[in-house]
């Protein structure tokens, strides 16, 4: 046999590194709870400092398919209104529909930007008016995948793929390059899952789960080299029964009783291992959350949707965090988390608006209606449950999307754009204003491909490293994180306290 050290592995713990992701995809039981956050903790040196007690969280709703948000966020402004209206045609909004943007509240003056243009949110979005207007929530315009700062020049140009992400206007490509914010490499790891990377062993040394955590499904996003996403239902964590395992549980207490036997075989002994840590890590989320509130303490409900069932879980995750300082059983004991959750039918090219074309509150057969009705909704509820938590300000919630859509109308709907705007929420946020610049209106103007699709003004590196960077992230390794973010002039947009 050889010894050298590159075909040997020398210890237990070299085996566990490089053996236990293999070893959760080989059993359906684990494939349900893929934690190796206690092996990364185990690694840990000894010399880092141990979890921070100044709790954050990130939320990433992923609005699946490619959100117009060009009617989520209207300009009102008579000149652009008029432009907007034109183009968009029957897509358009009636002016009076939209909810004004205010400084301090519905009732406060009307919020403009330097440009001097004044704004709308779309009718069915009064919950996301209000947070606006209480400084809470913040609108990010134009913002998209970038391999480089691109001139409409250069877009055009003979060396436009110089410039142009791969598979441009793909559903799964963008969705890959907003999640890892590598536009122009073959995906690895999501950004989420670097910053997991980075910050877990230090911040979260006393934690019992995976610092990423997602309520809808397996995504990119929180995919790390050695934090892996922990997947978590809207009732909670999936795990193995008395019912699934016999009547009396005595096959699952015969399979702990197998895990417990030890093995001098190190492959065997390291799937062993993490099935255990699976088990019990499931055991553990579903025991904190039973212990958590009832749907009464909520002051807004959660609607019961999609969206708001994953939120509502995510927000007795949080509540069942426990404090790292003084770790107490029964409690997950983390400083930082990621948090995962989406909702589909954003692919908007027919039945965007309702039949009539007006999308009016009391009309409000458009499928675009109702989807900003559920995250408008769902967005509000979540705010207001951190705030009752008395977080308010230590959890910061962003939306995401595959692309925004094409300005002009398909005749039912829209087709698939670039540039989108998004929306930040929370406490730490610098809310009541946006940020970028709003596109020209202009089919074949200055921002446009010649669809009507935006080029983006601010790329998702930008985005997301500004958020990062709240988190946690410090400059020396900003770029670690986001290895394209040099290319751009600034790495924090200022959305972020």
């Amino acid at each position: 046999m050889r010894t050298d050290k590159n075909s040997v592995l020398r210890t237990r713990r070299d085996f566990l590194r490089q053996a236990s992701c293999a070893a959760v995809g080989t059993l359906a039981l684990t494939n349900t709870v893929r934690d190796l956050h206690l092996i990364n903790s185990a690694m840990a040196q000894s010399g880092i400092p141990s979890g921070s007690t100044d709790y954050k969280a990130l939320v990433c709703i992923f609005l699946s398919g490619g959100n117009d948000s060009n009617n989520w966020v209207v300009p009102t402004d008579t000149t652009t209104f008029d432009q907007y209206t034109q183009i968009r045609a029957n897509l358009a909004l009636p002016q009076s529909s939209l909810l004004p943007l205010c400084q301090t509240g519905t009732s406060g003056a009307a919020y403009s930007d330097s440009d001097g243009h004044t704004y709308g949110f779309h009718p069915a979005c009064p919950e996301l008016q209000t947070l606006f207007g209480e400084d809470k929530l913040a609108v990010l315009f134009n913002v998209g995948t970038l391999v480089r700062p691109t001139t409409r020049a250069q877009y055009t140009s003979s060396t436009s793929k110089f410039y142009q992400p791969p598979q441009l206007f793909s559903h799964s490509d963008q969705v890959t390059q907003w999640q890892t914010s590598i536009p122009d490499a073959p995906p690895a790891t999501g950004w989420a899952g670097r910053v997991a990377d980075l910050l877990d062993a230090s911040t979260n040394r006393n934690g019992n789960i995976s610092m990423s955590v997602s309520l809808n499904g397996a995504n990119t996003f929180q995919i790390g080299n050695i934090v892996s996403q922990y997947q978590v239902s809207t009732s909670g964590a999936v795990v193995a029964t008395g019912d699934q395992m016999g009547a009396t549980g005595a096959r699952l207490a015969a399979m702990k009783n197998i895990l417990a036997l030890s093995d001098p075989n190190l492959q065997r002994n390291a799937y062993a291992g993490v099935v255990k840590n699976a088990i019990a890590v499931g055991d553990l989320l579903n025991t904190a959350v039973a212990g958590t509130v009832l749907d009464s303490f909520w002051s807004v409900p959660f609607p019961n949707t999609t969206l708001g069932n994953q939120l509502k879980m995510v927000a007795r995750l949080i509540e069942a965090r426990g404090n790292p300082a003084t770790p107490a059983t029964g409690k997950f004991n983390m400083s930082r988390q990621t948090f995962f959750c989406g909702a589909g039918g954003y692919d908007t090219h027919t039945s965007q608006v309702s039949v009539n074309g007006t999308d009016q509150p009391t009309n409000a057969s458009g499928a675009h209606y109702k989807l900003l009705d559920e995250v408008s909704a769902c967005m509000f509820a979540f705010q207001r449950a951190m705030e009752q938590l008395g977080i308010g300000n230590k959890v910061t919630t962003f939306t995401a999307s595959d692309f925004s859509r094409t300005l002009p109308t398909n005749s039912q709907g829209s087709d698939h754009g670039w540039g989108a705007h998004h929306l930040i929420m929370g406490g730490a946020v610098k809310g009541g204003r946006t940020y970028g610049k709003l596109p020209t209106f202009a089919i074949n103007g200055p921002d446009d491909t010649g669809l009507g699709r935006w080029i983006p003004t601010l790329a998702v590196d930008q985005y997301s490293a500004t958020i990062a960077k709240w988190f946690g992230v410090d400059s020396g390794n900003i770029a670690a994180v986001f290895p394209n973010l040099s290319r751009f002039t600034s790495s924090d947009l200022g959305f972020m306290l």
